[in-house]
């Protein structure tokens, strides 16, 4: 089931409260996302796939145009995870990692809906949450960036439901930065941010350390922090978690880390299961003659080799997190 902005906070406070993480796929093709959903499927959890700048300008999708790229990407969405294999698998779609001259252009089309093709109004589709990429902006445009969608968004009478982050590369973020920029939003547009992604000591990238300088302790103490702002229990964003070892990811989920962003190892998992492929599918590649070279040389040859690798990998990492079995649990707590 895909999950508007409004029905993607109950799913966060739901994590928040029964201390869960949701993990949070950046799928760059069709056939990463089908496994990303197949994953959830089978351990029955909910799952975020989330989609960056490069994603929605590729090749896959938007060929050059970020917005075609955001229609299409949710369309697709929204078709698998309305279909009866998926349609008890909650999935958020988030925007990640969208930054430069573009991003109010393609923020604003997440926040206001995308309209599907020859489906009027009733086809409109809008990104569950949102965020942008504050690593270049100072704390003043990171407030008034964030602040200017979600004016955005109100004056289309869109619910809007953000993630906010603050030097989710740069060592551990102070506390009273945490109260500095919660507040300024919930002082202009109380209740919009319901995610935050502070430095907790990990980086984006494949870590070769392990991540040392994780610290699980700020976990609580941004939480704490920004429910005395806000009065409302906000769960946080941990960004860089490839490289970040099992013990700790569960013990962020337990501390209130509820959504796991996921890409380095897992595109390094599926670009070494393809090389795996070629590799061992080179003489019949080879051979145009050869009984079996069709059906080596589709794509469903190299994406089925791909999916049988990587698809238990992503169940493993859910049940690190603690969403197993809490997806179709979520969704009967959801009004009819």
């Amino acid at each position: 089931m895909f999950l508007d902005p409004l029905q993607s906070r109950s799913l966060l406070a739901n994590a928040l409260a029964n201390r869960y993480a949701i993990l949070a796929i950046n799928a760059d093709s069709h056939a990463a996302v089908t496994d990303c959903l197949e994953a959830a499927r089978q351990c029955d959890a909910p799952v975020i796939i989330e989609t960056s700048l490069w994603q929605l300008d590729g090749h896959a999708y938007g060929g050059g145009d970020a917005i075609f790229g955001l229609t299409r990407y949710l369309a697709e969405l929204a078709v698998l995870a309305a279909s009866e294999r998926y349609r008890d698998v909650p999935v958020m779609f988030h925007t990640d990692h969208i930054k430069g001259p573009r991003t109010v252009a393609i923020l604003s089309a997440a926040l206001r809906g995308v309209r599907m093709p020859l489906t009027g109004e009733a086809g409109v589709l809008r990104a569950s949450t949102v965020s942008l990429d504050a690593s270049t902006l100072t704390d003043e445009e990171n407030v008034a960036l964030l602040c200017q969608l979600a004016d955005i968004a109100k004056a289309a009478g869109a619910p809007a439901t953000f993630e906010m982050e603050s030097e989710v590369d740069a060592g551990h973020t102070p506390i009273e930065r945490t109260k500095k920029l919660i507040g300024a939003v919930e002082a202009r547009h109380p209740g919009v941010v319901w995610m935050w992604a502070p430095g907790l000591g990990t980086q984006h990238g494949l870590a070769s350390d392990g991540y040392p300088e994780f610290r699980v302790d700020l976990i609580g103490e941004n939480i704490a922090a920004i429910k005395a702002l806000t009065g409302r229990d906000v769960g946080l964003a941990l960004h860089g978690s490839s490289g970040l070892d099992e013990a700790n990811l569960a013990a962020a989920s337990r501390a209130g880390v509820v959504k796991v962003n996921w890409s380095s190892e897992s595109l390094l998992l599926r670009s070494r299961a393809a090389m795996d492929y070629y590799q061992t599918k080179r003489d019949t590649l080879a051979d145009p003659k050869h009984n079996a070279w069709k059906s080596t040389a589709m794509d469903n040859g190299v994406q089925s080799h791909v999916a049988a690798h990587y698809v238990p990998r992503v169940v493993a990492r859910m049940k690190i997190l603690g969403g197993a079995g809490r997806g179709l649990a979520f969704l009967k707590t959801l009004s009819p």
